[in-house]
């Protein structure tokens, strides 16, 4: 048989397979970009490491004061931040496998909107009833950015899944639902007291400022769990990628395999939104470039986790230097760079569909 280039045959016994070099080589080199970024990122501060000074501490061969920097008050945030990215980045190539649509993101189908809710409704009633302390800062807002996530993931399927699902009718009430629950939170910030509301802000705008180990525990848990449930659930990720009589044809549960994609990809969302407050454009961005990078017919998982980690962490590195002296939130510089993506897709999407 010919051979197609960029892939190997490989066989064992009675076994065989295909080797593509590229999907083995472009996850390695998203990983020593991530390791790189972790590195810089640590070194940054106000007691400046430098790269040889920050893998001496990690190894656990430098002085104590530079161990207790590293790993106390600086690799919590880096740690973090590639959680966050990873979850983000995962949720987002499921949605997009999911809906067929490059343009499906937890920031556009109302996901990452829904969490909000849940979050800044435990931040103003809480705090406005002077129960801010443990209930917001331990179980209140990773439990109300779950459910919030979940009832709007639920809302969006019913209203969009009838008889078969379609990219576009998903992506437009996506849009729809993210408008109602964004003038939800509009009227949160107004009804709230002026500590309560900036206090929310700061949440809105997706900082890693403050994170420490313990904001790390859930987000290493959920996707710990949930990253190895969605690489077992590829294979039939990979099949809804067809029409619904080829899935089916394949020997797929649409219905179950859906639900379960679906399920995992708000959970990562709601946890990541719980740790840091929203991160635009990861989600929406890493897949599409994972794909192109890897080549392949829909978002690679894997790959797509690895990537919205390092994009993360660079980009929280980039917003704490390319400004003397004022540190962007990383929301707000991923914000800044997918703004142009996501015009990009919307005329590339636009083109398809006239051409």
């Amino acid at each position: 048989m010919p051979r197609v280039p960029g892939r190997t045959p490989v066989r064992l016994g009675p076994l065989s397979a295909v080797w593509r070099p590229r999907t083995v080589l472009v996850p390695c080199a998203i990983a020593l970009a991530l390791c790189a970024a972790v590195v810089l990122n640590t070194g940054r501060g106000d007691f400046p490491l430098s790269p040889g000074d920050v893998l001496q501490a990690l190894l656990g061969t430098a002085d104590g004061v530079a161990e207790l920097v590293v790993w106390e008050l600086r690799l919590p945030r880096s740690v973090v931040g590639a959680l966050v990215g990873a979850s983000l980045g995962l949720a987002g190539a499921i949605l997009q496998g999911i809906a067929r649509n490059p343009l499906a993101s937890p920031d556009i189908l109302g996901i990452t909107a829904g969490a909000g809710v849940g979050a800044v409704s435990v931040i103003v009633f809480a705090g406005a009833n002077g129960a801010a302390g443990g209930l917001v800062g331990d179980v209140g807002i990773p439990t109300a950015a779950v459910t919030g996530g979940l009832a709007a993931a639920l809302l969006v399927y019913v209203l969009a899944v009838r008889q078969g699902i379609s990219g576009y009718r998903v992506l437009l009430v996506g849009v729809g639902v993210n408008a109602a629950l964004t003038s939800v939170l509009s009227w949160l910030l107004v009804k709230a007291d002026i500590v309560d509301a900036g206090r929310a802000l700061i949440w809105l705008n997706g900082s890693l400022n403050g994170t420490n180990w313990d904001i790390a525990a859930p987000a290493a848990w959920a996707l710990t769990l949930l990253l190895p449930a969605a690489l077992l659930l590829s294979l039939q990720f990979g099949a809804l990628a067809f029409d619904e009589d080829t899935a089916r044809g394949l020997g797929v549960r649409m219905t179950g395999a859906r639900a379960a994609l679906l399920l995992t990809a708000v959970l990562l969302t709601a946890v990541a939104t719980a740790a840091t407050g929203p991160i635009a454009f990861v989600a929406l961005a890493c897949p599409q470039l994972a794909l192109r990078l890897l080549r392949t017919g829909h978002p690679p998982l894997f790959a797509s986790a690895l990537l919205g980690a390092a994009v993360t962490v660079w980009a929280d590195f980039l917003g704490r230097t390319l400004i003397s002296g004022v540190e962007l939130p990383v929301g707000i510089f991923t914000a800044a760079l997918g703004a142009p993506y996501l015009l990009y897709l919307l005329v590339r999407s636009g083109k398809a569909r006239t051409s």
